[in-house]
């Protein structure tokens, strides 16, 4: 086996290319993403024995569809593995029949193997897959063979028994039934890729980058919320330029019951001393007031928080740095990552203050995943509560509202929110889901209390399990936990009337509501 051989993954636009990226590195080889029209430029420095084509939001129909020269490609003699997107382009560019598909299929499918080559090698005979895609492969290219297919005679994976393997389904995405082993067999038996790169040795590559950016006499800011990912991003830089790293954590009164006075615990025993908090409760809520569309809202939270930063950060003299905790899946969804990557939602961060401000922009947390940050952030020594604490959106319980943000509505938001999470705790499974949360719906439900006949809010609870965040699915809660919840709401908070449980994956739906 060959070892520090690396994987190239073309992006066609898919919303889980990072996905792909990020499995290669958690079987030890490194992998870097180029746009198909970078692939050859990149391919010719050398040093990669794996190509890997991605999904894409686009149909290989369409005249304007990403595409790429695959015959250039298969010149580098470098093994290539088609997923979705990829799957169906290997297909169409080598002669194969495209069929476009009138139902986008979402979700799990069973496929069944018929074939046992090395990308199944160790597999079962029938397994669980996620698809994501419209179009199908209804006939391979000359000199292809199907491989795998659905229970409706889908044509699902397919080889040309050489160097070219590609799959209808997403093996990056964690439910899909053995996706890793199909992509270890990929990278180990096809590819001959040695285990070589651990994501946990580049804290101290992270450290000193930052201090050979950062002048010994220049500051830096950070933004922190409590969550992992800010604190992760503080401490890496606290150790890189120690109390010359400003904090800053906005009170937009949107956070999670107790979230404060979690913070400035938190931050003392990492050693972080110079914090600031601000408390803007009043001012978020006035800008919020009679704002219903959830894009509208992200818009306004964050153009307030940089107000806020700003001023504040203005205050401290000598700033030059502005220090954020982006992670991948943030740029993603942001549409920050590729040309081509669709845009799911716009998410709240600092990220138009180094212009305002003159300020540079450090990012150290910008390549990694959430379970990446969460190893780091193990290894640097930060307290669990924060390393295994569920992920929370910039904008706050605002997009756990239906709707307007009101006083009524966000006390009630955060109350049952807190139920949640305690009994999460108590039934010891917090640990087991990526999140879990309570939404209050705009609409409303009749309820009968004593003898009152009352008019009161829905409650919809929101579990789900996930790895990174890129694709989750339901969790299916424990029906006597579910019942202590929805009857601890309900009495807890009067003016309640329906509690729901959420059943739907990611995707279709977002984790978050808004």
């Amino acid at each position: 086996m060959a070892r520090g051989l690396k994987a190239l993954v073309i992006d066609f636009g898919g919303q889980y290319t990072h996905l792909i990226a990020r499995r290669c590195r958690e079987l030890g080889v490194y992998s870097e993403i180029v746009e198909p029209e970078d692939a050859f430029k990149k391919l010719d420095e050398g040093g990669f024995g794996a190509i890997i084509l991605s999904g894409g939001a686009r149909s290989v129909l369409q005249p304007d569809s990403p595409k790429i020269d695959l015959i250039k490609l298969l010149s580098y003699n470098i093994p290539i593995l088609g997923i979705c997107y990829g799957h169906q382009l290997i297909a169409k560019s080598l002669g194969g029949e495209i069929r476009a598909g009138k139902i986008r299929e979402y979700g799990r499918t069973l496929v069944k193997i018929l074939e046992r080559d090395a990308l199944f090698d160790g597999l079962p005979d029938r397994l669980m897959v996620w698809m994501s895609g419209g179009d199908t492969v209804i006939k391979p290219p000359k000199g292809f063979r199907a491989t795998s297919i659905s229970d409706d005679g889908t044509i699902t994976s397919m080889t040309d028994g050489s160097r070219i393997y590609s799959t209808q389904f997403h093996p990056e995405v964690t439910h899909t039934k053995y996706g890793t082993k199909i992509l270890e067999n990929f990278l180990r038996r096809i590819c001959g890729i040695e285990a070589w790169w651990n994501p946990g040795d580049k804290i101290e590559e992270l450290i000193d980058e930052i201090r050979s950016k950062v002048g010994v006499d220049e500051k830096v800011i950070c933004a922190v919320s409590g969550g992992v990912d800010s604190v992760t991003t503080a401490t890496i830089v606290s150790k890189a330029v120690g109390d010359r790293l400003n904090c800053i954590f906005v009170d937009h009164g949107l956070m999670r019951k107790g979230e404060v006075e979690q913070v400035k615990r938190s931050l003392k025993r990492i050693g972080i001393r110079n914090l600031r908090i601000v408390d803007a409760r009043e001012r978020f809520l006035s800008k919020l007031k009679g704002v219903e569309d959830p894009e509208e809202k992200r818009r306004i939270i964050g153009e307030e928080f940089i107000k806020v930063f700003e001023e504040e950060a203005k205050k401290i003299p000598g700033i030059r740095w502005l220090a954020q905790g982006t992670i991948y899946p943030d740029r993603v969804e942001s549409g920050r990552i590729g040309r081509r990557a669709a845009l799911i939602k716009s998410h709240h961060n600092v990220g138009a203050l180094p212009k305002r401000m003159n300020l540079k922009l450090l990012e150290p947390l910008r390549d990694f995943y959430k379970d990446e940050v969460r190893e780091i952030a193990r290894k640097l020594g930060i307290p669990d509560e924060i390393v295994s604490r569920h992920p929370f959106p910039g904008p706050g319980l605002a997009v756990r509202i239906i709707g307007e943000v009101t006083g009524e509505k966000l006390e009630i938001c955060r109350e049952a929110n807190a139920i949640v999470e305690e009994e999460f705790r108590r039934a010891g499974v917090y640990d087991r889901v990526w999140q879990a949360f309570a939404v209050v719906c705009d609409d409303r439900w009749v309820g009968v209390m004593g003898d009152e006949r009352v008019h009161g809010y829905i409650v919809i609870i929101r579990a789900v399990e996930s790895v990174d965040g890129m694709t989750a699915d339901w969790h299916r809660i424990d029906h006597e936990l579910l019942d202590r919840i929805a009857r601890r709401i309900t009495r807890e908070i009067p003016r309640v009337t329906m509690v729901a449980y959420a059943a739907t994956s990611k995707p279709p739906s977002t984790i978050e509501p808004c």
